[in-house]
């Protein structure tokens, strides 16, 4: 590919997660004992502690007035659930073992005409049905990263155990939606667009708020009845990260007790497509689809489109229990930071990527020797890939059987998306121990090499090849 790096930010925030082990079903299928972990974005985990450094494009400013704040760590925030719409499947179980067994959910575009595209391969989700998560009436309306966010989001409360009944019993003033999109509305506003070169009259009168990427959060909780925070964050590959961030803060400050939060996007559309293209930052492996996603991979040629949605419930700890819902994960801190530097290019010495890193440690109360496994943003762009791997390794490079994946490999990039899904991916590396391959890493950088070698003798940074297990953790209460 060309020079450019990402044709989005590749700068990353943290955040932290733990969970008890939870492997008895994985252990089914695989054959080996799960034991608790990390994953995720970029993420990270050791005494079941996860962080997870992902991508992000501002820095908040800070000002004396924080000074007056009052302790917003007094609020422990868990995850009770988790939903998803994939390439790889719209179950977090089937999902995660797809990702175990080295599925690629990467083929030929069926979806339009792209014979005349240089490329013509993506994550493109081949079956799905809103059947029973929307209304069959605004299902016919809708761009689709509104059916899938708002499918992932009921599925996510599904998996929670958040029934009808409980629903109702919910003070729902303190109950939000946070689900970001980079992308937005791309169809609809593209079909309005085509509807004006006949005549205003043409144009459906949705295609305005349908293509806002605040409508897929407001028509959710419109659904659910929810009143708490409700809005929506864009900033491109970050969008899930900041979303999943800002809600766990919400709760963190009293101003909700449940959230749910991530992102959905759904660019495989001929302007999407073409719009990467004239970038050059996508692969054009097209005679070998499932081989063209191959983050650190010396013949990598850029990276390949995806599309879904990944979304998360977010409850506050006692609020959990006192429900009884099951706890995935628990959060324990993040932070953003922005490189300052360029549009695409990462910072050569990766500067953003590592303040963040550490400043999410800080928040988190986690030590970087805790961490055992960080879930990459690496998306397989030619300077993205290293500058950040060269950061997690300044970071972490003492760290014994440390193990680096990228789950965008085999599911593509789905932009605003990707933290979403990822964050799932690295919630289910903590409950069943296990991590997932690299699919495609069959010629590694040498560079990857030569930063072990300068940043000690010692280091065991292992670019994961093949489903690796992590090292068994203590257990800790809630």
């Amino acid at each position: 590919m060309a020079a450019v790096a990402s044709p989005l930010c590749t700068w990353l925030v943290a955040a932290c997660l733990s969970a008890a082990c939870d492997a008895d079903e994985h252990k089914q299928k695989h054959g080996c004992p799960g034991v608790s972990g990390a994953g995720g974005g970029v993420m990270f985990g050791q005494h079941r502690r996860l962080g997870m450094a992902m991508a992000v494009a501002l820095q908040a400013e800070r000002s004396v007035i924080e000074k007056k704040k009052p302790d917003i760590k007094q609020r422990r925030v868990v995850v009770t659930g988790m939903g998803v719409v994939t390439p790889l499947g719209h179950d977090p179980d089937v999902f995660y073992n797809n990702l175990l067994d080295g599925v690629s959910g990467i083929s030929e575009i069926e979806r339009f005409d792209c014979s005349n595209f240089p490329t013509r391969i993506a994550g493109e989700i081949k079956s799905f049905s809103t059947d029973g998560w929307v209304a069959p009436k605004l299902a016919k309306r809708m761009d689709k990263f509104m059916l899938y966010l708002i499918t992932a989001g009921k599925k996510a409360l599904e998996n929670g155990g958040l029934t009808e009944e409980l629903m109702n019993e919910l003070d729902k003033t303190r109950c939000g939606v946070l689900i970001g999109s980079a992308m937005g509305g791309m169809k609809v506003f593209n079909d309005a667009i085509e509807a004006l070169r006949v005549s205003y009259k043409k144009m459906n009168p949705f295609c305005v708020p349908f293509a806002t990427t605040n409508m897929g959060s407001a028509i959710l909780a419109m659904d659910l009845g929810w009143m708490g925070p409700n809005y929506s964050i864009s900033t491109a590959c970050a969008t899930s990260n900041f979303c999943i961030l800002n809600a766990a803060n919400h709760i963190r400050r009293g101003e909700a007790d449940v959230m749910l939060c991530g992102g959905s996007d759904a660019p495989l559309i001929p302007i999407g497509l073409g719009g990467f293209v004239a970038c050059r930052a996508l692969s054009q492996r097209n005679s070998d689809p499932t081989k063209a996603s191959r983050p650190w991979d010396m013949d990598r040629d850029g990276f390949v489109m995806g599309e879904g949605a990944g979304v998360l419930v977010l409850e506050e700890l006692e609020h959990a229990k006192e429900r009884g819902a099951k706890i995935y994960a628990e959060f324990l801190g993040g932070s953003f930071t922005c490189d300052a530097y360029h549009m695409t290019e990462p910072h050569p010495e990766g500067r953003g990527i590592t303040l963040c890193i550490e400043k999410a440690l800080e928040d988190a109360g986690v030590a970087r020797e805790e961490i055992n496994y960080v879930n990459a943003h690496a998306t397989s762009t030619q300077s993205g890939d290293l500058k950040e791997y060269e950061a997690i390794v300044r970071c972490f490079g003492q760290n014994p059987q440390l193990r680096v994946n990228s789950t965008k490999s085999m599911t593509g990039h789905l932009i605003g998306a990707a933290g979403g899904i990822e964050a799932v991916a690295s919630i289910q590396a903590i409950r069943t121990g296990w991590v997932h391959p690299n699919l495609n890493l069959e010629n590694p950088e040498d560079i990857v090499f030569q930063l072990i070698t300068q940043y000690g003798a010692n280091m065991n940074v292992d670019l994961d090849t093949g489903c690796g297990r992590l090292g068994r953790t203590t257990e800790g209460e809630m």
